[in-house]
């Protein structure tokens, strides 16, 4: 059975770290850290994101700044504010929830953005800076399933790494994370032949697929390292990952579970790269 990576736990101690050196970069430097997050529509699940967000800016000591602006707002309209928040110096970092409504384009609003401010770190400025291993900040999602990695204690340098999904928010990014970490990097997707085969090659495998439950036991190398991505639901309505967990467990030798596995540090990192931007922009 398979040892269960705890990621309430590890985005726990995450922001631990950061809420410790908040607290001592305002006492030493009297510099406030502050996040804005920008939600257009009521989208539910983008409302639920947004309210954890901002809880998770109050506990690590963040100002949190939220503009909640209505479904038929122009693209002319958001790009004026996201303009406004560049040039806000009490915001250190800026997020525009997604999905936006289909009338607004979604790249430009992401290019619009100050990429020192570009704390999910989707302006083509960070991502090339990702491409390269000079990056100040991650993608969020990618930077957590490092970060659970490493809890394991398993040493990334020389294993086979399978990702699946090529998606610009978690395939890609993952990749070029583990090929720094000196991982040698297969990334499959729906057009890969012999899928199965490749996934019992992997010691570390990443799925972010979004297909409930895909990944089975039979697809797992004994003792692999399995980082479920995924979010979904199951014929009955359950929330579940990308990964059979149940088949899956009895293989690996370590998995992450759906929920409380990948999710919780998503936002733990999106705290950790608000403060590395205040930083930055302090010239710290």
């Amino acid at each position: 059975m398979a040892n269960i990576i705890d990621g309430k736990a590890v985005s726990a101690a995450v922001k631990a770290e950061v809420a410790e050196e908040t607290a001592k970069l305002k006492d030493e430097k009297g510099l406030k850290v502050g996040l804005a997050v920008v939600i257009v529509g009521n989208d539910p699940a983008s409302r639920v994101y947004v309210n954890n967000k901002k809880k998770a800016c109050e506990a690590v000591g963040f100002q949190s700044f939220e503009y909640a602006l209505d479904e038929n707002t122009t693209q002319e309209q958001l790009l004026d504010l996201v303009n406004v928040l560049n040039r806000d110096d009490r915001v250190n970092g800026i997020l525009v929830q997604l999905p936006l409504p289909g009338h607004i384009d979604e790249k430009a609003v992401i290019n619009a953005i100050s990429p020192e401010k570009d704390v999910d770190a989707f302006h083509p400025v960070n991502v090339g800076k990702i491409m390269i291993g000079e990056y100040s900040f991650l993608p969020c999602t990618p930077a957590g399933v490092m970060r659970l990695i490493e809890s394991t204690g398993v040493d990334i340098t020389g294993k086979q790494c399978v990702v699946i999904g090529r998606s610009n928010i978690v395939g890609k990014p993952q990749a070029m994370l583990l090929l720094q970490k000196n991982g040698t990097v297969t990334i499959c997707h729906s057009r890969t032949k012999n899928l199965k085969e490749i996934c019992r090659t992997a010691d570390i495998l990443v799925v972010a697929i979004g297909k409930a439950k895909f990944v089975t036991g039979d697809m797992i190398k004994e003792g692999a390292v399995v980082i479920d991505v995924g979010m979904d639901r199951d014929e009955n309505g359950k929330l579940c990952g990308d990964v059979d967990f149940e088949s899956a467990e009895k293989v690996a030798g370590y998995i992450t579970p759906v929920p409380g596995g990948v999710g919780p540090m998503t936002i733990a990192m999106l705290m950790k790269n608000t403060l590395t931007a205040a930083k930055q922009q302090a010239g710290i």
